[in-house]
């Protein structure tokens, strides 16, 4: 009876939950509901219960939320990348505010001031300067695919787009992607088509056969644009490709490939190829140049990046004789960005090789008061590197998503700097963080900033002073 499926008529949804989902309350039970937004009166297909909750699916709206809209894109509903493009993006803000605050309510235990209110995207499409897409040799058919094969009708099975949430061999061919802004969707489609005149393989998820794995595109605010090709050899089919995106798209600036014969998709342990153009691109952020290799990370949205470092730069009061830690440094845009505020800046990554661009960034920028180190952080900040590289003031932090290691966190206490500016991705880890270092630090400002619209992804930025620091500048 546990796994027994059951509609649940007139379902009123009352708030919005984790993953995209929504939230309704039946007979005490809390119900996580996917379709649905809040305001909405539906039905709903409960398909899994637990003791204290159960999951359900939207069947049909009885009564549409006053928030609800039409989403734009056709593809909503079986690509996942979406999952709040049918809610008023006002209520789109009003959630993911809200989100910060449920969950420093009640995962921390903390006091903090009220956030300020958020800061909004400026742009709610083409905002993504990065786009992956994959290549199938049988691609996620519709109903009305289905119903075609079963008249007898030829439908082209090969696709080029976006894995099905949950279905790592089901990938959604995508004829429009609003996310990022042209020529992305012209060179997807033009390639996905090229591709299947000249009959070139595609690849089997299953079976890990095929030539064409994956296309990334990225695109920079300074006009240039690289175009990554990963295949599993480089034959002449993989160089016809190449040669077809080189001359039927001048304006590509960096093209490159890869050759992955691995089991999985990932390319980050791979080497990359220049076939034509630069073997980077250049990327703007205020007054600052970075250059961004085909495996660097940078922030997908340029723009609210930009805004997301004039926080943490505020947030972090430095003064020129400030020693500044960056914890998990990336390509070493934080670090660059506040340099010129600082005596020095210390900045500490796993990924050698983005550590690499972190020097590199420094370099053209004529920053020379920045040091990067790679390593684990757990491992690399211990008292010994404290003592090398002098005890900072001011530590800006921007882990992953699963927060911080206790290690580090320990270390942070130990080290006692006037102030820490904690940016997250993942409000419910920042929360189990912040109570951690509440032991010596209080919370004085927090900013949430809206990445990606459409999304129930939340950044948020924090403000943390010493206690006996803000003690000392209260009696003075």
């Amino acid at each position: 009876m546990k796994h027994k499926q059951y509609i649940l008529e007139n379902l009123e949804i009352t708030d919005a939950g984790a993953e995209g989902k929504s939230v309704a309350k039946h007979e005490g039970l809390t119900i996580f509901v996917t379709g649905a937004v809040p305001g909405d009166i539906v039905d709903a297909l409960v398909f899994k219960k637990k003791k204290s909750y159960a999951e359900a699916r939207c069947l049909r709206i009885i009564q549409p939320s006053p928030h609800r809209i039409p989403p734009r894109c056709e593809h909503f509903g079986t690509c996942g990348g979406c999952k709040w493009q049918m809610l008023d993006y006002q209520q789109q803000l009003f959630y993911k505010q809200k989100q910060v605050t449920d969950n420093f309510q009640h995962l921390g235990h903390f006091e903090y001031p009220e956030p300020q209110p958020i800061l909004a995207s400026e742009s709610q499409y083409g905002y993504r300067n990065k786009m992956e897409f994959t290549f199938t040799h049988q691609r996620w058919l519709s109903q009305e695919d289905m119903l075609a094969q079963q008249e007898g009708k030829t439908i082209e099975i090969r696709g080029l787009g976006f894995h099905v949430p949950s279905k790592f061999d089901k990938v959604l061919d995508i004829q429009q992607c609003h996310l990022q802004a042209e020529p992305s969707n012209r060179i997807r489609t033009a390639v996905r088509d090229f591709a299947i005149r000249q009959e070139i393989p595609f690849y089997n998820l299953r079976n890990h056969e095929g030539l064409l794995r994956n296309l990334v595109i990225r695109m920079s605010s300074t006009g240039e644009l690289m175009v990554i090709l990963v295949v599993t050899d480089l034959n002449e089919q993989a160089k016809c490709v190449l040669d077809f995106l080189s001359t039927e798209f001048p304006e590509i600036t960096s093209l490159q490939y890869v050759v992955n014969q691995k089991m999985n998709d990932s390319t980050s342990d791979q080497e990359f190829h220049t076939y034509k153009g630069q073997p980077y691109m250049m990327e703007k952020m205020g007054e600052l140049d970075f250059k961004v290799g085909p495996a660097s990370f940078y922030q997908t949205n340029s723009r609210q990046a930009y805004r997301l470092y004039q926080v943490a730069a505020e947030f972090a009061e430095i003064a020129p004789n400030d020693i500044v830690y960056d914890l998990y440094t990336g390509t070493g845009t934080i670090a660059n960005f506040v340099a010129r505020n600082a005596q020095k800046v210390v900045g500490i990554e796993y990924v050698e090789a983005a550590i690499e661009d972190a020097r590199v960034n420094s370099s053209i920028n004529h920053i020379d008061n920045t040091v990067f180190y790679a390593g684990d952080m757990s491992k690399v900040l211990t008292p010994d590197f404290v003592q090398q590289n002098g005890r900072p003031n001011v530590v800006i932090t921007d882990p992953p998503r699963n927060g911080m290691h206790p290690d580090v966190i320990e270390q942070l206490l130990l080290m006692e700097p006037q102030r820490i500016v904690y940016v997250s991705c993942n409000p419910a880890t920042q929360a189990r963080d912040l109570t951690l270092l509440n032991e010596k630090y209080q919370v004085t400002r927090v900013q949430p900033v809206d990445m990606f619209p459409h999304t129930q992804h939340v950044e948020n930025v924090v403000q943390l002073q010493l206690r006996t620091f803000t003690q000392n500048n209260t009696e003075s």
